[in-house]
């Protein structure tokens, strides 16, 4: 199939043959260029392969800017304030991790620290570092350091988690305690939702297509 042509917005790369392996069954086969909302599917097991996303790299631009905004307001703001008698607790999530490092077991408050406050912000801002200036052609230096570190470090952000973990404490703590839901708890919301939809927002093979594409331009002839 020929992968340039006119009225596709995946940049192409026209080069040489270009195949893609299967990640389910290993088949490897020819890599086609895609219309905006097509999918490609292997030929042997039926799984989709890749899918060309409508204004792919604008919906990752946006919603990886929107999650490190919340990002900020849930580091910055009180996620839960419980008050019991004349006794009353105000908590940010990263005083949650330090009550962790000095109460308990540090190793657990580094293990939170790392999947929800470290792995989210360097997954979000490696996203943006790539997919805003390829919105204009454009690789800042660093840019495949950086896609790769945002591959690698998907499958570690676990801010759903905690997120889940909390509503169901919170549920419990309700017995005990009066609890109210402070800016940071809307915020981490905030950011379980936009970081989904930028993760979602761009296919990881139209990523590095249109890195590599951004690379040639910008070498010298």
């Amino acid at each position: 199939m020929d992968r340039h042509h006119p009225s596709l917005s995946w940049p192409q790369i026209r080069e040489g043959e270009l195949r893609v392996a299967c990640h389910l069954c290993d088949a490897l086969q020819e890599s086609p260029r895609l219309r905006e909302g097509d999918a490609a599917y292997c030929f042997h097991c039926g799984e989709r392969l890749y899918r060309n996303r409508p204004h792919s790299l604008a919906h990752a631009t946006s919603f990886s800017t929107a999650a490190l905004v919340f990002m900020g307001m849930t580091y910055a703001f009180p996620f839960i304030t419980m008050t019991t008698g004349s006794m009353s607790t105000r908590l940010t999530l990263v005083e949650t991790v330090a009550v962790l490092a000095d109460e308990t077991n540090p190793l657990v408050a580094a293990c939170v620290f790392f999947f929800t406050i470290l792995a989210p912000l360097l997954l979000m801002t490696g996203l943006l570092y790539v997919a805003a200036p390829l919105r204009h052609g454009i690789a800042f230096p660093g840019a495949v350091t950086a896609c790769r570190m945002y591959q690698r470090l998907e499958p570690w952000s676990m801010i759903e988690v905690f997120l889940l973990g909390l509503i169901v404490s919170l549920l419990k703590l309700g017995h005990l305690a009066r609890v109210e839901y402070g800016i940071g708890l809307w915020a981490l919301g905030g950011v379980v939702l936009c970081t989904a939809a930028a993760l979602g927002g761009i296919d990881r093979q139209e990523l590095w297509d249109r890195l590599e594409i951004a690379q040639r331009k910008a070498e010298p002839e």
